[in-house]
């Protein structure tokens, strides 16, 4: 107890101190936003892997998809790393960072509206942000009650509280640029922490070789007549398996907090080097979160059930690490305080910004007045810490009257967060043609088909068909509807302001020197 103790003193103090350290980085909107759009590779990467995973991830997801797929689920932390970091970097990162600038947009939604001319659009995106990523942001907090529970016996009000005093308080002290170092620290010690962890496990179940054995003699409900399931190559659900990894691979690429990213990357060769720390990251962390999940089955005497006799899957993965030493428990608290963390956040600032720069001060500007930089400031701090308080008290109603598992309150936010941006961004960024009027179809197909998966959730209808029901899935269906419904619309309606396009895109083709390091080409060239 002692140590796990100290532990956590010291990780808490190293928080505040890097909030307190970077304060003044702080002092203007775009520092508080954005760190001035100086951030280096190692800083933005790693914020980009740690506001990937959080508590959702390794208690929900790695538990849940563990004990569904077996060892396949490692698929998803693959998928996770080859589409959700290096693609999303390669076919996003640069363009994103470019024509953000040109606009001198800080937030998704400003980007809508700058980028399609539409103030409308900008205010849709932004009540969009913030009706989903609220239960997102309440979410992460769940993964947190099981695991302090079993270290300390503190009961779950507390984690939440302290929690979420101690994020906001490095939040408010030293807005992006804290949240980058943290998010640097706090993945150091997820990428350390997986490691000792899944190496821990193995070891407890005889090794790796002892715990295939043992894992392939255990047969599946959802395949009994395929021997080893559990260990085989895609598992006994490799359809199911597939809406998963794409849900949290190509997810990314829609969400706010993710993108948001890529606008504080500093220069090019952040790009290059960012893109390859942040692939190796997501290999290290959701490989190995999804690796460990996979043995979940051998612990099916541990867990707890519902009355109805199905898993309880938050459950799986704090039951795996219970019958470890001491020191290893402080270990896997740590680590998943640095996920969850670094993920809240990624998403309180990601909410603040958008609210203050895209609803509160147009509004005020459209009043005849201006509204001052260090009143923005102001307004963007005191939503963070609103945003904190109600997520914070939406995760302990949630826990207190059950109302779902983790990975369906991620799986909603997910679902239309990504459904309703993910295919206007993309095309916005690589088509000209891309409409307005397209833009407004990805948001209501987004949404629709997530609203759509609610009502038949807390129904009991099926929504579509048995295969949609699950929010995973229905995520997936609105992201590639998406894909279609947005050149399909624009095709057939208008694009305003031609000449602007044209502008815009033409910071993709402009000069600029580089060293012969970089290029090969010879100036008379």
């Amino acid at each position: 107890m002692v140590v796990k103790i100290i532990l956590l003193i010291v990780f808490f103090a190293v928080m505040i101190g890097v909030g307190w350290y970077c304060r003044k980085s702080a002092a203007g909107v775009q520092g508080f936003v954005l760190g001035g759009r100086n951030v280096g590779s190692w800083l933005t990467a790693f914020a980009f892997g740690t506001s990937y995973f959080s508590a959702v991830i390794f208690v929900g997801y790695a538990g849940q998809f563990g004990w569904k797929y077996g060892m396949s689920a490692t698929w998803i932390g693959l998928g996770n790393a080859l589409i959700g970091s290096l693609l999303a970097w390669r076919i996003l990162g640069r363009r994103t960072r470019l024509m953000t600038q040109y606009l001198q947009s800080a937030t998704m939604p400003d980007f809508f509206g700058q980028r399609f001319g539409s103030t409308a659009l900008k205010v849709a995106a932004s009540v969009i942000v913030f009706i989903f990523l609220v239960p997102y942001t309440a979410s992460l907090y769940n993964g947190l009650s099981r695991l302090f529970g079993m270290a300390f016996g503190i009961d779950y009000t507390w984690c939440v509280v302290g929690m979420a005093v101690l994020t906001g308080a490095y939040v408010l002290l030293g807005g992006y640029m804290a949240t980058a170092v943290n998010d640097f620290i706090q993945g150091i010690i997820m990428l350390v922490g997986i490691c000792a962890v899944v190496m821990a496990v193995l070891n407890g179940n005889g090794g790796f070789s002892e715990a295939v054995a043992r894992l392939s003699q255990l047969p599946s409900e959802a395949a009994p007549n395929l021997n080893g399931a559990f260990v085989s190559f895609f598992g006994p659900q490799p359809i199911y398996l597939l809406g998963v990894v794409l849900l949290t691979s190509l997810g990314t690429w829609g969400l706010p907090q993710m993108v948001g990213k890529f606008y504080a990357i500093r220069d090019e060769a952040a790009i290059r080097k960012g893109t390859f720390i942040s692939t190796f990251f997501a290999l290290i962390v959701a490989g190995g979160c999804y690796f460990l999940g996979g043995f979940g089955q051998l612990y099916g005497s541990a867990i707890e059930y519902t009355a109805a006799g199905t898993p309880v899957y938050d459950s799986i993965i704090p039951s795996m690490l219970a019958s470890l030493p001491d020191v290893m428990i402080g270990v896997v608290i740590i680590l998943v305080l640095s996920a969850s963390m670094s993920t809240l956040s990624s998403l309180v600032l990601t909410s603040g910004s958008t609210l203050t720069l895209d609803i509160i001060s147009p509004a005020v500007s459209r009043g005849g007045k201006t509204m001052k930089e260090s009143s923005q400031l102001l307004c963007i701090r005191l939503l963070v810490l609103f945003f904190i308080i109600v997520s914070s008290v939406l995760a302990i109603v949630q826990a207190k009257s059950s109302v779902t598992f983790i990975a369906q309150l991620m799986g909603i936010s997910w679902g239309a967060l990504a459904g309703a941006f993910l295919a206007p961004f993309l095309y916005g960024l690589y088509w000209k043609r891309t409409s307005p009027a397209a833009v407004w179809a990805s948001f209501i197909v987004g949404v629709g088909v997530m609203c759509g998966c609610m009502y038949g959730t807390f129904t009991g209808h099926t929504f579509l068909n048995p295969y949609f029901s699950s929010p995973i899935n229905a995520g997936v269906l609105a992201m590639l509807l998406g894909l279609v419904v947005v050149p399909v619309v624009s095709v057939f309606t208008p694009v305003k302001n031609k000449e602007a396009v044209k502008g815009m895109f033409a910071c993709y083709n402009r000069t600029v020197t580089v060293r012969a390091s970089t290029s090969l080409r010879d100036d008379e060239e």
